[in-house]
């Protein structure tokens, strides 16, 4: 008997996923959103969103006409950073381009700038930066005062003849970079939007599926079925958990044909984390789906999340840099752990009992999503 009664359990479930996966195919549209626009997202957004800021505009205002300004302006011309915009003299002029946004610095060079270098040894040039934009200009003034500070060395060197045996105790530095030599900025940032992606399929997906049952009507007769809210909410999680690990493994071959970037740890930490992970993430989905009654209404609880999920999820800005209360929030904030994961499987090489902690915190989470949207849908359906 109980075996008779587990096996029809089993039957209810099995019917009930073939036609999730049927209603999933027959709509062309949910394929495109779950396997194409992620991939074009994770080709586009990093070749955009670059944390290197290149092609600042500057303005000089060479005042002093001599070999030495004039080579400092070529130096800074030279350099990939800056794109000279205006070589003049009038400052009033370029503090006009300035407010038309066409210059993000003004670099002065005084009168008697090589006269005082030669005869005093020390010369003051003035920087006035666009601070509208603060990162920019706080980047854009400190690569023109590196740009100046290796002038003035190689001045430096022209005039002091040093001896041959230094008395002097000199320090010298060697330099590492751990796990990213080339600094490659890709390296960093794809695996970071590998796993936004993979929330954002997983949450918003599901979110809609359900959303979508209620509004054509087809929740009702689920809800007359002898289906268990167990039964229901599993049907619906599966077939999104199948594609949502298509999509990472689709995101791994579009990171290693466009950018070749491939994991240095193993494959098997990736997909054991991403199972569960996605478990969790699309109980979030499950138990937004609860509180909607329209698709509409899921898309903003969705965006409202994605928004938590992104700004405080390490992916642009550093955890350890926020302020103390937000870094207490992404300790709840389950894509904090995912990219933290996957960034560390693919630069560091982590095996799976170094990230033990965060796969504990993932289970956790896909429990009590789950739990969450079980309880839920049983108060608001029974």
């Amino acid at each position: 008997m109980a075996s008779a009664t587990g096996n029809k359990k089993m039957n209810n479930l099995f019917f009930l996923l073939q036609k999730e996966f049927r209603q999933i195919f027959r709509n062309p549209t949910i394929l495109r959103m779950i396997l194409i626009m992620p991939v074009l997202q994770l080709i586009l957004i990093p070749l955009a969103a670059d944390y290197e800021i290149k092609h600042i505009a500057i303005s000089v205002i060479d005042l002093d006409h001599s070999p030495y300004s004039k080579r400092l302006t070529q130096k800074i011309a030279a350099s990939d950073y800056f794109q000279l915009k205006e070589y003049g003299s009038s400052y009033q002029k370029s503090l006009e381009t300035v407010g038309d946004g066409k210059t993000d610095i003004i670099l002065t060079i005084p009168v008697n700038f090589e006269k005082d270098l030669i005869k005093e040894s020390k010369s003051k040039i003035h920087l006035a930066a666009d601070a509208v934009n603060g990162v920019r200009a706080g980047l854009g003034t400190a690569y023109a005062g590196q740009i100046i500070a290796a002038f003035n060395n190689e001045i430096r060197e022209e005039w002091v003849q040093f001896p041959r045996y230094v008395e002097m105790p000199q320090i010298e530095i060697t330099s590492a970079n751990w796990y990213n030599p080339h600094i490659n900025y890709y390296l960093f940032m794809v695996p970071g939007i590998l796993a936004i992606l993979v929330t954002m399929v997983g949450s918003f997906m599901a979110a809609l599926n359900i959303v979508a049952e209620k509004e054509v009507g087809t929740i009702e007769q689920l809800n007359v079925t002898p289906l268990k809210k167990w039964q229901f909410i599993l049907g619906k999680l599966i077939p999104f958990w199948v594609l949502g690990m298509a999509s990472i493994t689709i995101g791994m071959v579009v990171a290693f044909v466009i950018f070749r970037i491939i994991p240095v740890g193993s494959y098997f930490t990736v997909y054991a984390f991403s199972a569960v992970y996605l478990l969790g993430i699309l109980g979030i989905g499950l138990l937004v789906s609860t509180f909607s009654d329209t698709q509409q209404q899921a898309t903003l609880f969705a965006f409202f999340f994605m928004m938590i999920f992104i700004l405080l999820g390490g992916l642009y800005t550093p955890i350890e840099s926020m302020p103390e209360w937000s870094q207490w929030i992404t300790k709840f904030n389950p894509p904090a752990y995912f990219i933290r994961v996957i960034r560390a499987v693919f630069i560091k090489g982590s095996a799976f009992s170094d990230l033990l902690p965060d796969f504990y915190a993932m289970i956790a989470f896909a429990i009590g999503f789950n739990w969450l949207a079980i309880r839920n849908y049983s108060k608001r359906s029974a």
